[in-house]
Protein backbone atom coordinates (compact mmCIF):
# COMPACT_ATOMS: atom_id res chain seq x y z
CA UNK A 1 0.00 0.00 0.00
CA UNK A 2 1.67 3.35 -1.14
CA UNK A 3 2.12 5.60 2.16
CA UNK A 4 -0.13 8.62 3.04
CA UNK A 5 2.56 11.49 2.50
CA UNK A 6 2.94 14.48 4.26
CA UNK A 7 4.86 18.05 4.21
CA UNK A 8 5.55 19.90 7.72
CA UNK A 9 6.42 23.19 7.72
CA UNK A 10 7.32 24.00 11.49
CA UNK A 11 10.62 26.43 12.41
CA UNK A 12 12.24 23.91 14.95
CA UNK A 13 14.17 20.78 13.55
CA UNK A 14 13.80 19.30 17.03
CA UNK A 15 9.78 19.31 16.35
CA UNK A 16 10.16 18.31 12.41
CA UNK A 17 12.47 15.62 13.77
CA UNK A 18 9.84 14.63 16.01
CA UNK A 19 6.85 14.54 14.07
CA UNK A 20 8.73 11.96 11.22
CA UNK A 21 9.76 9.34 13.98
CA UNK A 22 6.19 9.94 15.23
CA UNK A 23 4.34 9.52 11.90
CA UNK A 24 6.65 7.19 11.13
CA UNK A 25 5.56 4.84 14.41
CA UNK A 26 1.79 5.25 13.85
CA UNK A 27 1.21 3.41 10.65
CA UNK A 28 1.50 4.23 6.69
CA UNK A 29 2.89 7.86 6.93
CA UNK A 30 5.83 9.45 5.11
CA UNK A 31 7.19 12.95 5.57
CA UNK A 32 8.48 13.74 1.62
CA UNK A 33 9.03 17.79 2.31
CA UNK A 34 9.69 20.08 5.30
CA UNK A 35 10.06 23.62 5.87
CA UNK A 36 11.17 26.16 8.60
CA UNK A 37 9.50 28.93 7.55
CA UNK A 38 6.14 29.99 5.67
CA UNK A 39 7.95 31.97 3.10
CA UNK A 40 10.13 29.19 2.30
CA UNK A 41 7.25 26.97 2.02
CA UNK A 42 5.21 29.25 -0.15
CA UNK A 43 8.01 30.01 -2.61
CA UNK A 44 8.00 25.86 -3.30
CA UNK A 45 4.84 25.85 -4.48
CA UNK A 46 3.38 23.26 -6.45
CA UNK A 47 5.18 20.99 -4.63
CA UNK A 48 6.45 18.02 -6.57
CA UNK A 49 4.92 15.60 -5.11
CA UNK A 50 2.26 16.64 -4.31
CA UNK A 51 1.67 15.26 -0.76
CA UNK A 52 -1.64 14.81 1.04
CA UNK A 53 -1.71 16.39 3.90
CA UNK A 54 0.41 19.33 5.15
CA UNK A 55 1.05 19.93 8.54
CA UNK A 56 1.58 23.37 9.59
CA UNK A 57 2.46 25.19 13.02
CA UNK A 58 0.86 28.71 13.42
CA UNK A 59 4.09 30.20 15.66
CA UNK A 60 7.00 30.88 13.34
CA UNK A 61 9.38 33.84 12.04
CA UNK A 62 7.99 36.13 9.57
CA UNK A 63 4.65 34.30 8.91
CA UNK A 64 2.55 32.91 11.33
CA UNK A 65 0.38 29.60 10.26
CA UNK A 66 -2.65 32.34 9.68
CA UNK A 67 -0.58 34.37 7.40
CA UNK A 68 0.79 31.47 5.48
CA UNK A 69 -3.17 30.44 5.36
CA UNK A 70 -3.91 33.63 4.11
CA UNK A 71 -0.99 33.43 1.33
CA UNK A 72 -3.03 30.47 0.37
CA UNK A 73 -5.91 31.37 0.13
CA UNK A 74 -4.43 33.82 -3.09
CA UNK A 75 -3.73 30.80 -5.31
CA UNK A 76 -5.58 28.73 -6.90
CA UNK A 77 -4.64 25.24 -5.21
CA UNK A 78 -6.79 23.54 -2.50
CA UNK A 79 -4.35 22.40 0.14
CA UNK A 80 -5.22 20.16 2.96
CA UNK A 81 -3.80 21.82 5.79
CA UNK A 82 -3.37 20.74 9.57
CA UNK A 83 -2.99 23.79 11.88
CA UNK A 84 -0.50 23.25 14.64
CA UNK A 85 -0.08 25.35 17.88
CA UNK A 86 0.75 25.98 21.44
CA UNK A 87 -1.97 28.19 21.95
CA UNK A 88 -5.83 27.53 22.60
CA UNK A 89 -6.67 30.53 21.57
CA UNK A 90 -10.37 31.11 20.42
CA UNK A 91 -9.66 33.84 17.81
CA UNK A 92 -6.43 31.96 15.95
CA UNK A 93 -8.61 28.83 15.91
CA UNK A 94 -11.66 30.69 14.30
CA UNK A 95 -9.45 32.41 12.12
CA UNK A 96 -7.59 29.18 10.93
CA UNK A 97 -10.66 27.62 9.79
CA UNK A 98 -12.16 30.99 8.61
CA UNK A 99 -9.00 30.88 6.23
CA UNK A 100 -9.28 27.22 5.21
CA UNK A 101 -7.47 24.88 7.27
CA UNK A 102 -9.10 21.92 7.41
CA UNK A 103 -8.55 20.90 10.78
CA UNK A 104 -6.78 22.34 13.88
CA UNK A 105 -4.70 20.95 17.25
CA UNK A 106 -3.01 21.46 20.35
CA UNK A 107 0.30 20.53 20.42
CA UNK A 108 -0.35 18.54 23.32
CA UNK A 109 -2.41 16.16 21.83
CA UNK A 110 -1.77 12.45 21.79
CA UNK A 111 -0.34 10.88 18.90
CA UNK A 112 -3.99 9.05 18.59
CA UNK A 113 -5.39 12.57 18.15
CA UNK A 114 -3.03 13.57 15.46
CA UNK A 115 -3.80 10.12 13.81
CA UNK A 116 -6.93 10.40 13.99
CA UNK A 117 -6.78 14.21 12.75
CA UNK A 118 -4.87 13.20 9.60
CA UNK A 119 -6.87 10.36 8.27
CA UNK A 120 -9.96 12.44 8.57
CA UNK A 121 -8.51 15.15 6.64
CA UNK A 122 -6.59 12.84 3.88
CA UNK A 123 -10.11 10.71 3.55
CA UNK A 124 -12.82 13.04 3.86
CA UNK A 125 -11.48 16.50 3.49
CA UNK A 126 -11.50 17.52 7.61
CA UNK A 127 -11.17 16.60 10.80
CA UNK A 128 -14.34 17.56 12.28
CA UNK A 129 -16.41 19.73 10.21
CA UNK A 130 -19.24 20.21 12.83
CA UNK A 131 -16.38 21.94 14.63
CA UNK A 132 -15.43 23.95 12.36
CA UNK A 133 -19.26 24.82 11.34
CA UNK A 134 -19.98 25.53 15.40
CA UNK A 135 -16.86 28.01 15.09
CA UNK A 136 -18.21 29.75 11.71
CA UNK A 137 -21.10 30.75 12.91
CA UNK A 138 -19.76 32.97 15.68
CA UNK A 139 -16.66 34.16 13.21
CA UNK A 140 -19.11 35.48 9.89
CA UNK A 141 -21.58 38.50 9.67
CA UNK A 142 -24.65 37.12 7.99
CA UNK A 143 -25.77 38.28 5.14
CA UNK A 144 -28.73 39.23 2.70
CA UNK A 145 -28.64 36.72 -0.78
CA UNK A 146 -30.94 38.11 -2.90
CA UNK A 147 -29.50 42.12 -1.28
CA UNK A 148 -26.11 40.59 -2.48
CA UNK A 149 -27.15 39.24 -6.00
CA UNK A 150 -26.34 35.63 -4.87
CA UNK A 151 -27.83 33.16 -7.08
CA UNK A 152 -27.52 29.67 -7.73
CA UNK A 153 -29.12 27.06 -9.92
CA UNK A 154 -31.05 23.86 -8.70
CA UNK A 155 -27.89 21.77 -9.10
CA UNK A 156 -25.62 24.15 -8.08
CA UNK A 157 -27.62 24.60 -4.62
CA UNK A 158 -27.85 20.85 -4.53
CA UNK A 159 -24.12 20.55 -4.86
CA UNK A 160 -23.72 22.96 -1.81
CA UNK A 161 -26.28 21.50 0.59
CA UNK A 162 -24.19 18.54 0.12
CA UNK A 163 -21.05 20.65 0.52
CA UNK A 164 -22.31 21.67 4.07
CA UNK A 165 -23.83 18.33 5.48
CA UNK A 166 -22.48 17.23 8.42
CA UNK A 167 -21.68 13.88 7.04
CA UNK A 168 -18.17 15.40 5.99
CA UNK A 169 -19.18 13.85 1.99
CA UNK A 170 -16.17 13.62 -0.31
CA UNK A 171 -16.62 14.86 -3.46
CA UNK A 172 -17.02 11.26 -5.07
CA UNK A 173 -19.86 10.14 -2.69
CA UNK A 174 -21.43 13.91 -4.03
CA UNK A 175 -21.22 12.61 -7.41
CA UNK A 176 -23.13 9.32 -6.15
CA UNK A 177 -26.05 11.19 -4.87
CA UNK A 178 -26.43 13.68 -7.50
CA UNK A 179 -25.98 10.61 -10.21
CA UNK A 180 -23.39 12.86 -11.63
CA UNK A 181 -19.29 12.49 -12.39
CA UNK A 182 -16.94 13.57 -10.56
CA UNK A 183 -15.74 16.24 -13.34
CA UNK A 184 -19.64 17.38 -13.20
CA UNK A 185 -18.99 18.19 -9.00
CA UNK A 186 -15.64 19.68 -9.79
CA UNK A 187 -17.20 21.91 -12.48
CA UNK A 188 -19.63 22.97 -10.03
CA UNK A 189 -17.11 23.96 -7.54
CA UNK A 190 -15.09 25.63 -9.87
CA UNK A 191 -18.31 27.59 -11.17
CA UNK A 192 -19.40 29.03 -7.78
CA UNK A 193 -15.38 29.56 -6.76
CA UNK A 194 -14.56 32.23 -9.74
CA UNK A 195 -18.28 33.89 -9.24
CA UNK A 196 -17.81 34.71 -5.54
CA UNK A 197 -14.34 34.44 -5.63
CA UNK A 198 -14.91 31.86 -2.61
CA UNK A 199 -10.73 30.02 -2.37
CA UNK A 200 -11.83 26.47 -0.62
CA UNK A 201 -14.13 23.65 0.09
CA UNK A 202 -14.13 25.66 3.47
CA UNK A 203 -14.98 28.70 2.14
CA UNK A 204 -18.50 27.27 0.33
CA UNK A 205 -19.53 26.60 3.92
CA UNK A 206 -18.53 30.10 5.39
CA UNK A 207 -20.57 30.78 1.77
CA UNK A 208 -23.53 28.75 2.67
CA UNK A 209 -24.23 29.84 6.00
CA UNK A 210 -23.10 34.20 5.70
CA UNK A 211 -26.12 34.16 3.16
CA UNK A 212 -28.52 31.05 5.04
CA UNK A 213 -28.66 29.08 2.10
CA UNK A 214 -29.10 25.80 3.12
CA UNK A 215 -28.74 23.52 5.86
CA UNK A 216 -28.45 23.47 8.77
CA UNK A 217 -28.00 27.60 8.11
CA UNK A 218 -31.44 28.02 7.49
Amino acid sequence: MEPNTICIIDDHAIVRHGLKELLSKMGNYKVIHEFDNGDRFLEALPLAPEPQLYILDYSMPDKNGIEVLQALEETEQELKVLLLTQHFDEQIINAAYHHGARGFLHKNCTAHDLKFAIDNIIKIGYNNITEILKRVRNYETKGDAKQEGVVLSPREMEFLTLVCDERELTYEQMADIMKLSVKSIESYRATIFERYNIKSKVGLVLFSYKYRLTEPFL
